[in-house]
């Protein structure tokens, strides 16, 4: 049986995190505004 063991790279790390992140940031802001104009 071989061992093999996967590393990962800062820079592949820190990819993965902006694909999950930049999404997240946009629905929220989205999400603040509408929120906003219904307090107008």
């Amino acid at each position: 049986m071989s061992s093999t063991s996967s590393t990962s790279t800062p820079l592949s790390i820190a990819l993965s995190w902006l694909v999950v992140i930049i999404p997240a940031v946009w629905g929220i802001y989205l999400t603040a505004l509408r929120a906003a104009n219904l307090f107008k």
